[in-house]
């Protein structure tokens, strides 16, 4: 059975909200996907952060428009599941990994805050480190010069202790 008028709206502006907090979309077709197949996809999803509903288009269509992601409303066709997430990377990565275990879900396109995707992209993006990798390996690129710098620093005392070491055990011994 088909939604009433406000049903719709209410639809559109649950989208809408969940929308206005994204930072990326990405789009896939699931034609002849099974449902524990979905349903396997959405367990992983929502373990990742990211909201997957499969939505009506024209419904979709609405609640993007007026949004950083308007530019995706013309790949908007077909049966698509819509993954919407917080992370830039978190759907894309979601369902870049799914579909390449399972061929019938295809990527279509993605949208990041005012840019399109097309499934290349899409596939690029979800293959980039994750936000926390990134931030772990630029610490650790500003930490190389200083612990550098105290490695250095600590070696002078550090062989002078040897060499009075070296030269106290070298009186010690009886020539």
């Amino acid at each position: 059975m088909g939604m009433n008028r406000s049903e719709k709206v209410a639809m559109v502006e649950d989208i809408g909200a969940v929308v206005a907090g994204a930072e990326s979309i990405v789009i896939a077709e699931y034609r002849g996907l099974e449902v524990d197949a979905i349903t396997a996809l959405r367990r992983e999803a929502r373990g990742a952060g990211v909201h997957l509903r499969v939505l009506k288009n024209s419904l979709a269509r609405r609640a993007v428009v007026g949004t950083p992601f308007e530019k995706l409303s013309d790949h908007m066709f077909g049966p698509l599941i819509y993954g919407i997430s917080t992370d830039p990377v978190a759907a894309a990565r979601v369902l870049h990994t799914f579909a390449k275990g399972n061929q019938k879900l295809v990527l279509k396109a993605g949208s990041m805050r005012n840019s399109l995707l097309d499934s290349d992209a899409v596939k690029a993006l979800a293959l980039m480190p994750s936000r926390d990798e990134l931030l772990a390996k630029l610490l650790g690129t500003m930490q190389a010069p200083i612990a550098q710098f105290v490695r250095t620093l600590n070696e002078v005392p550090a062989r002078f202790v040897r060499t009075l070491a070296a030269i106290e055990q070298g009186m010690a011994e009886p020539a």
